[in-house]
């Protein structure tokens, strides 16, 4: 069909039927520093000049500086060949796999990826990967409430503080209230749980980095009816029990440590995993296993909740960007590993996190060990947390999550340690945050 402007008379009539004057009206609640900034522009380069500046500047990132990072985007080993095989072009330039019967390729490692998710977190349903871990903790919430028909849903103070305010971008419009549970200590209080509430989300181990008690926060959930949102570490997987096989309902998280680099904090792929009876409320994608018309075996888009296919009114998301292809590395990467594999991470995290603490805390260091954590922990100081990361950073280290205010500890900050931390990544920290407090 031929393309059709708009005429005068048209976008006139548009403007009178929303109530404003004019086009400019309609992004009137934009500030008018941003609605029009002027943009000052270097002038233009041939393209060999333009190439040698790229070079410069990117010369001037440092990869291989010590990173003491967390708070969700961790440095973690990741063999050759899950970015090799990720790139190749039947991956890399996929979309959805709308027709099977040219994506059996694409539709089984979706499958496989499934199956290694189901394995790691103990429940039977994994769809085929969201956005990140933030979205889909939002999408189990809402799960959670069509599913019980409740309007209340409350979260751990432990949780991602970031993911806690995705929550609240999706649950408002909405009308379902959103109630935070405060911290006992370093973990999480038991919840007061009514016949309101749709769930309970904590996540484990939490944004401070040490480990729930999932069984107490399941029985809490379950004796009045509400469903249980565990967000979960995946390579902390490796050694921790399975929440699924703790009780838990729905299990989200994100999966950038699986097999994504850290790159600024993405991209990377959200997962989640429901109980057998949950399955129709999930949002996305699920691939499943059959046989064609000779027998053979073959893979199809069993479940497909997206408004593309079912009415709108009763699509569970508009899931629309695909992530596939991280959530393809994350199942390279892992068969890769091989379960003894990730476990060995998990425990080498385990073990630096651990020297590092003790090392801190030999050198004159808070730091708060009076619960269990995995590879991350609160250490808190004399200088600013955002002090002390800038000092950091002069001093070529990576290093101090700020602990937002809200969780009540002051001059506050997470440290983190992975299997790749070595003896003098830890020796320039122990350096570093040693003349950082005593020029205090």
């Amino acid at each position: 069909m031929d393309y059709l402007p708009h005429t005068l008379e048209d976008i006139e009539k548009a403007l009178r039927t929303v109530g404003v004057r004019d086009v400019e009206d309609l992004f009137s609640d934009i500030p008018k520093a941003l609605s029009n900034p002027e943009i000052n522009l270097p002038s233009g380069m041939d393209e060999d000049t333009l190439l040698r500046h790229l070079k410069e500047l990117q010369n001037q990132n440092s990869t291989d500086q010590p990173c003491f990072l967390g708070g969700g985007i961790r440095h973690h080993f990741f063999p050759s060949v899950t970015q090799q095989l990720a790139s190749k072009p039947e991956f890399l330039t996929a979309y959805t796999a709308y027709q099977p019967e040219v994506s059996q390729g694409l539709l089984q490692a979706t499958f496989e990826y499934q199956t290694m998710m189901s394995e790691l977190t103990g429940l039977p349903i994994s769809n085929a990967s969201m956005y990140d871990g933030a979205t889909a903790t939002a999408e189990a919430a809402l799960l959670a409430a069509r599913a019980t028909n409740r309007s209340k849903v409350l979260v751990s103070r432990g949780i991602h503080p970031e993911t806690l305010e995705v929550l609240k971008t999706y649950l408002t419009p909405l009308k379902i209230s959103l109630e935070v549970f405060e911290l006992d200590g370093l973990t999480s209080s038991i919840p007061f749980v009514d016949k309101d509430t749709a769930c309970v989300i904590a996540q484990n181990p939490n944004f401070l980095g040490y480990l729930e008690s999932v069984p107490n926060l399941v029985e809490a959930s379950h004796k009045m009816g509400a469903l249980y949102v565990a967000v979960s570490d995946p390579v902390a997987l490796g050694i921790l029990k399975p929440p699924g096989s703790q009780g838990a309902d729905i299990v989200t998280g994100d999966g950038q440590t699986l097999g994504n680099p850290v790159n600024f904090g993405g991209p990377s792929f959200g997962f989640l995993l429901v109980s057998e009876r949950l399955v129709r409320q999930m949002p996305g994608r699920v691939v499943g296993e059959t046989v064609d018309t000779e027998g053979q075996r073959g893979f199809v888009l069993t479940l497909q909740a997206r408004e593309q296919h079912i009415r709108r009114g009763k699509a569970k998301s508009n899931i629309c960007s695909n992530h596939q292809l991280t959530a393809l590395m994350a199942t390279i990467n892992l068969a890769a590993l091989g379960p003894q594999g990730l476990q060995e991470i998990a425990e080498q995290s385990v073990l630096a996190a651990h020297e590092l603490a003790d090392k801190l805390s030999r050198v004159g260091i808070t730091v708060r060990q009076e619960s269990t954590f995995f590879n991350e922990f609160l250490i808190e100081t004399e200088t600013s947390p955002l002090k002390l990361r800038q000092e950091f950073s002069l001093r070529g280290i990576s290093a101090g999550i700020p602990v937002p205010q809200t969780f009540n500890f002051g001059n506050a900050s997470i440290l983190a340690a992975t299997e790749l931390t070595t003896k003098e990544d830890i020796d320039a920290l122990l350096k570093a945050i040693t003349e950082i407090e005593l020029s205090k």
